[in-house]
């Protein structure tokens, strides 16, 4: 957040002025949002990928398929079985945050299993990563843990350009059913091929009413093109953009979790899919964006409730519709000629 500030400000700001433009800090978020709409029991459905994952192949909700689960020490002799004939495939915690734990390969020759970067890895390697998943190493507060194994996911060739050896996802912060502010999530050289801003991902703040990119940050700086592969941010539609909103808008009634933060991939074969939700999502969705999330979530509070879905999605694309603030690569060389 400090990175926002300073974008927005010249120098350290009081909290009126912070006030005014809309910007909600933890305290606000904890108490007035998370605290208020969602009920603890909960947390359970989001915390844990694997309940997640069954939860929305209950309703309908597609996500990546479920290869296996490694439960105990014992079950890893089984890993050899389990990951016969998948060519790619990706180890992660249930119970892990942040990205953390999160294992990618993308082809195995019958020798090795091969990461995006290039490493290659040996059946012990993946073994030893799993025990590790199970002894709890990265799990939230260090709990005993499920490793789970999905299908590799196979992203939307429309956003190569945008991307350095990882998937790019999008995080969509729902709020009593409607979205209110989305961003994209896209991998660097910086942040070794992960979706993480705090590891130097570039966060690209997405229009609600079209998926248009809004603007870029990378290390809390404004950035207007992919710093590896160079490509204009101005030019990032996220495609089946309306499908993408309505599948994250239906997550509300599949959680009863008023305030949620859904991570969503584009999958080319089977368009968007739920990768994970989180019942704390993080604030620096607001530095992407260039705006704070007051306004938004004052305005939801207001409406009534029992909408669908759809009805909800229409209402936020309405009044939360923005104009880009990045100028593509094109219309400078116009305007300079």
């Amino acid at each position: 957040m400090k990175g926002f500030l300073n974008q927005l400000t010249p120098a350290w700001t009081s909290p009126s002025r912070l006030r005014d433009k809309g910007i909600i800090g933890m305290n606000r978020r904890n108490i007035r949002y998370i605290g208020r709409y969602n009920n603890r029991r909960l947390y359970p459905l989001v915390d844990d990928k694997l309940k997640t994952k069954l939860l929305a192949q209950s309703h309908g909700v597609t996500s990546p398929v479920l290869i296996g689960t490694v439960e105990t020490q014992f079950g890893i002799k089984q890993l050899r079985a389990t990951l016969q004939g998948h060519r790619g495939f990706v180890v992660k915690p249930a119970k892990g945050s942040g990205g953390k734990g999160i294992l990618v390969i993308e082809q195995s020759d019958g020798q090795a299993y091969i990461k995006p970067s290039g490493a290659r890895l040996s059946l012990v390697d993946i073994e030893r990563h799993v025990s590790n998943i199970l002894s709890g190493l990265y799990s939230l507060g260090g709990s005993p843990d499920v490793a789970v194994i999905e299908t590799l996911i196979n992203f939307d060739k429309s956003l190569l350009a945008y991307t350095y050896e990882g998937v790019p996802d999008i995080r969509v912060i729902i709020f009593k059913g409607y979205p209110v502010m989305a961003m994209m999530r896209l991998s660097t050289a910086a942040s070794d091929g992960k979706a993480n801003l705090h590891q130097g991902a570039v966060g690209v703040g997405l229009d609600i009413a079209s998926g248009h990119a809004l603007r870029g940050v990378q290390f809390d700086r404004p950035c207007q093109r992919h710093p590896d592969t160079d490509h204009d941010l101005a030019e990032l539609k996220v495609p089946h953009w309306q499908t993408l909103l309505n599948l994250a808008a239906s997550c509300y009634e599949m959680t009863g979790l008023g305030y949620l933060g859904t991570d969503m991939v584009l999958d080319r074969d089977h368009g968007p899919m739920l990768l994970e939700l989180n019942a704390r999502p993080g604030l620096a969705i607001q530095m992407t964006n260039g705006e704070g999330l007051r306004p938004r979530l004052d305005l939801i509070e207001r409406q009534p409730e029992g909408l669908a879905p759809r009805a909800r999605v229409a209402f936020a694309q309405h009044h939360f519709a923005r104009h880009s603030e990045l100028v593509s690569s094109a219309d400078s060389t116009d305007v300079n000629t």
